[in-house]
């Protein structure tokens, strides 16, 4: 699945842009407008899609003097099915929390982070997850399983590749004590999936730290 574009699952790539860009918002927007947003083909193949959009009903076109505004029509039967493609990211997103609610043995935070968590990966891009457990928990065998099975299940949800990032708390202090490059990312694009807001996590046992 494309992160930045996952109407493209469906649609062509083009297609798919022009629709999510008009999927996020109910301003009435040119042609040209939507092609800067959609920052993809050109401005000539966007009003073609435009165009024929416009034809089933699904975008509605109005002339607005000299120019022409493009808005999604709602009431279509087919744009609901529209906004569900658009929320494939955060349906993602929602189905790796829901599958770690399920773990026997639960991690004490859970965050995607990289280009996921940014909306600008791609379809060859890995679903980067950080996952943090308790004081001193060795990765147990029943462990090491739940994050297989988690990685099997979001590459049949998504046709992309998980990438777990997991440490105990001691270890993920210690990146953050060595400012580790990675800890940026995380502090940056942690979309929280499990436990506690990713922020919060992390200033919480900083402090216990240095209150000890």
């Amino acid at each position: 699945m494309d992160m930045s574009n996952p109407v493209s699952t469906v649609l062509t790539s083009l297609e798919g842009a022009v629709l999510q860009v008009l999927a996020r918002t109910t301003a009435p927007l040119t042609g040209s407008k939507v092609h800067q947003l959609a920052a993809v083909g050109s401005e000539t193949g966007t009003r073609k899609v435009l165009r024929r959009l416009a034809t089933t009903g699904l975008v509605s076109a109005t002339e607005v003097g000299a120019a022409v505004q493009y808005t999604l029509n709602r009431d279509h039967l087919a744009a609901h099915a529209v906004m569900e493609l658009v929320s494939l990211r955060q349906r993602l997103f929602d189905s790796i929390s829901a599958a770690i609610e399920t773990w026997q043995v639960k991690p004490d935070h859970a965050s995607v982070f990289g280009s996921a968590a940014r909306g600008d990966g791609d379809v060859d891009s890995d679903i980067d997850l950080l996952i943090i457990h308790g004081f001193g928990e060795d990765p147990t065998q029943e462990r090491l399983d739940q994050v297989d099975d988690l990685a099997d299940q979001v590459y049949r949800w998504s046709g992309n590749h998980l990438q777990a990032y997991t440490l105990d708390r001691p270890g993920f202090l210690q990146h953050i004590r060595a400012d580790e490059p990675i800890v940026k990312d995380w502090r940056r694009d942690a979309v929280t999936v499990y436990g506690a807001d990713f922020r919060t996590f992390m200033n919480a046992l900083v402090r216990d730290e240095a209150g000890q």
